[in-house]
């Protein structure tokens, strides 16, 4: 038995690393590479971003997903008071950092706001392939985090920009969150889309990983990480090891239980998302700050997320 959790443990690992890790560390790097070669309009790449990539992606996984009730229900507790105590907590810690208002914004994204998306779901489907519940979680989650990132890291982005006062306005103008509860209704008024607009918001959609895993390498392509400040790496341990400790005692609170209680406590172990690195450079609010917390991140999760799987499947072993 224990040689076979250990088996399991390595091909977990391998899975992650080389469908995973290789496949976005390669892009990233060669956003970086070419930034450095030719130097590109990092606020054109932005914008592309932003108002075309990111709302066909959050349009697409809504309308897409089955959005089941009893299941929405059973995790909507936990994901709110993991979410909830990682808000407060990253909190507590920009103020005892005593930091200024936009780094604390940046700050405390790092930690709530995790890559639940394009590393997300390919971890759980690489994971869960035998137990689809756990991959239909994490679609759950995903959505959940398009939600919060839209609204209270938005939020964030815009009061560190010194806009505190039309906060609600320029939420308002944020088109991926219109997308959001567009496909929101179209997905619960079983509204058929035609072929003639589905067909490009798939292709824009596909295009959104490489191109936004290239603006984070474009991004991170002139910091020097010889010389990252101490709090990359607070944010970096509050997003891969204090999250989910916190999830573990939200599950154990909950009495969440198998397949579920593993997926969660899987979920809440991803790396900085990639949006705040976006986001962070959209609303010039220390953006290669961000990248850095968002690179570390994906780097060191490969052994901490693989960690986190192994102590999924010991404390909440599948029943049957």
């Amino acid at each position: 038995m224990e040689k076979e959790r250990e088996e399991s443990v390595l091909a977990v690992f391998s899975g992650i690393l080389l469908q995973v890790m290789v496949p976005m560390l390669f892009i990233v790097g060669l956003g970086a590479w070419l930034h450095r070669r030719f130097h590109f309009d990092m606020n054109t790449l932005s914008k592309l971003n932003m108002y075309v990539l990111l709302p066909a992606v959050a349009f697409l996984n809504v309308y897409e997903s089955e959005l089941n009730g009893e299941v929405l229900v059973a995790i909507l507790g936990f994901l709110l008071l993991q979410n909830g105590g990682l808000i407060v907590l990253s909190m507590i810690a920009a103020k005892r950092f005593k930091l200024e208002r936009s780094l604390s914004a940046v700050f405390q994204n790092t930690i709530v706001l995790n890559n639940s998306g394009n590393f997300g779901i390919p971890v759980s489907q690489l994971v869960f392939h035998q137990q689809p519940l756990g991959a239909a979680i994490q679609i759950v989650v995903t959505i959940f985090q398009n939600f919060l990132t839209n609204t209270y890291g938005v939020y964030q982005f815009v009061s560190g920009n010194g806009k505190q006062g039309k906060w609600v306005a320029e939420l308002w103008k944020n088109p991926v969150l219109h997308a959001l509860w567009l496909g929101v209704g179209c997905r619960w008024l079983h509204v058929s889309i035609p072929s003639f607009l589905w067909t490009p918001l798939q292709r824009i959609a596909d295009a959104f990983l490489a191109i936004a895993l290239f603006t984070l390498g474009a991004q991170i392509a002139l910091a020097r990480f010889r010389s990252m400040p101490p709090l990359v790496y607070a944010s970096v341990l509050g997003r891969l090891l204090f999250s989910p400790l916190l999830a573990v005692s939200v599950i154990f609170l909950l009495g969440i239980e198998g397949i579920t209680a593993q997926a969660l406590l899987i979920a809440s172990s991803y790396p900085c998302s990639r949006n705040t690195a976006l986001y962070a450079l959209e609303y010039d609010c220390h953006p290669d700050y961000a990248a850095q917390a968002v690179l570390l991140s994906t780097l060191l999760s490969v052994v901490t997320v693989t960690g986190v799987v192994y102590a999924a499947r010991l404390l909440f072993p599948a029943s049957g």
